[in-house]
């Protein structure tokens, strides 16, 4: 464990007076809101929620808002307010199934059922700056309510792989097993090997950088033999359901916003499995769709040992992907350099010196004989 030496008490309170001043900026421009980051900022916020495993958008707009927008910073803020909430119960597992999609699409399919669903994303978008967003205004003046853009009837929209499963070319989803509940990385540390419930908790709170980068290095070869497909990604309201124990029913609790992805790759077969494609899967808070798909794309690769595959490289390697993916814990590593390390740098230094000494010494030694040393 590294602990913070605490030295001159009040350099330390002129530096917390400070970042406060600089967190405010010039303050003839008016102060950001919270609400404001929460409507405005909803990709920073879903990130922060997504990597602080915490589901309340008020808390992580403040942690943005606190942090100075420095997104790793609020994710470490909100872990830390984390742990000292209560646990009043285990919700029952998700039916993303029954997703209210306001954006879903395949790419293996044109035609899935329910239909594709565009929605609001950059995807089509022109990578060019707005400059009329300077002039945008706040609210609408005319008091008139704004309606939801893109909202739609809630309809049934099975799962695009499904259809694969149907003909038997997928590999089954494997049963539920309600005998045990699923490991908690927020409370236990994790162990290794790692079950794929709690590989799937890491890679929902790992770093989207990070991830993304796994994602790319497969995709350059380092680890796919097969070209992925993106089955479906679908973003929406879920249902939170808990069983209360005077009941022994589900009862809906509350609605959440989440990005499922489901990665489909193509798998030869083996002498206990037959030719199929095998899945990877991404499940986050809010919309976050590169980090869904990097997600499931990890996933897959993790699964390599399932299916007898090798793994030679960083993204299929459990341990490598597992215990580097967490930001708030590499931030902390890299940034506890900035501590006094006094006492740590003297002993190297003296090191440095008896090594330097000894170099000289055999230097000389190599001048005064000439380089001329003969073995007999």
């Amino acid at each position: 464990m590294y602990v913070a030496s605490k030295g001159g008490e009040k350099a330390i309170s002129k530096a917390h007076e400070l970042l406060a001043e600089n967190r405010r900026g010039d303050r003839s421009v008016p102060g950001v809101s919270t609400a404001q980051i929460t409507h405005q900022l909803g990709l920073a916020v879903d990130r922060v929620m997504a990597e602080g495993s915490l589901y309340d958008r008020d808390l992580a707009a403040l942690a943005v808002k606190q942090a100075q927008g420095d997104l790793v910073e609020a994710i470490f803020l909100v872990r830390a307010y984390r742990t000292t909430l209560p646990r009043f119960g285990v919700s029952e597992p998700l039916r993303t199934g029954d997703v209210e999609p306001r954006r879903r699409i395949s790419a293996a399919f044109k035609d899935i059922p329910g239909g594709q669903i565009l929605g609001a994303t950059y995807d089509y978008t022109h990578r060019l700056l707005d400059f009329s967003l300077h002039e945008e205004e706040v609210a609408d003046t005319s008091g008139t309510p704004r309606s939801t853009p893109g909202a739609r009837p809630r309809q049934e929209a099975g799962r695009v792989v499904d259809i694969l499963r149907r003909e038997g070319l997928a590999e089954e989803e494997p049963p539920g097993d309600d005998s045990n509940l699923p490991g908690d990385l927020t409370r236990e540390p994790l162990l290794l090997p790692a079950g794929r419930d709690v590989r799937l908790q890491n890679l929902a709170r790992g770093d989207e950088g990070f991830l993304l980068s796994m994602a790319y290095s497969l995709q350059r070869g380092f680890g796919y033999d097969e070209h992925p497909f993106m089955g479906e990604i679908r973003i929406g309201a879920v249902a939170v359901e808990v069983v209360p124990e005077e009941l022994g029913f589900p009862v809906e609790i509350g609605r959440i916003d989440v990005t499922e992805c489901v990665m489909i790759n193509r798998f030869a077969g083996s002498s206990e499995q037959p030719p199929e494609f095998k899945t990877g899967y991404g499940l986050v808070f809010g919309r976050c769709e590169r980090k869904a798909m990097a997600m499931a794309m990890v996933d897959r690769a993790l699964r390599g040992r399932e299916f007898g595959e090798e793994a030679d490289y960083p993204a299929q390697n459990e341990e490598f992907v597992l215990f580097h993916s967490d930001n708030v814990e590499a931030s902390g590593f890299v940034q506890h350099l900035k501590l006094p390390h006094h006492v740590d740098f003297q002993s190297d230094l003296g090191v440095m010196r008896r090594m330097r000494e000894s170099h000289e010494m055999e230097r000389r030694e190599e001048v005064t004989h000439g380089g001329d040393r003969r073995d007999f």
